[in-house]
């Protein structure tokens, strides 16, 4: 089972901004050659596909796509591979959020 982590500012009482906003996103990741936008995360099974709406900013990682998912003014990803780690820690360096497990 992969772990969760949520990138958050809600933490931080010095912090005025504590959510993170759809539009920050935006353009955060717009200015980042290897994420693309995406408002659906298709899941494909060996016998069906899910899909879930939201809002996702989809990393791609040899080949691979990572879904950084903004909900509710947090961002959360499931580490499935160690890559993906210093990625979430610069993310979370550029938006001036903390990391939480869970």
């Amino acid at each position: 089972m992969n772990q969760r982590f949520r990138i958050t500012r809600s933490m931080q009482e010095s912090n005025t901004e504590q959510s993170i906003s759809l539009e920050e996103c935006k353009r955060y990741f717009a200015s980042k050659p290897d994420f693309t936008y995406s408002t659906v995360l298709n899941i494909v099974g060996a016998e069906s596909t899910m899909s879930i709406d939201g809002d996702f900013f989809m990393w791609d990682l040899e080949g691979s796509q990572i879904a950084f998912r903004l909900y509710m003014g947090d961002l959360y990803v499931a580490i499935s591979n160690e890559a993906i780690v210093p990625k979430m820690i610069e993310i979370a360096t550029d938006l001036h959020a903390d990391i939480v497990e869970g």
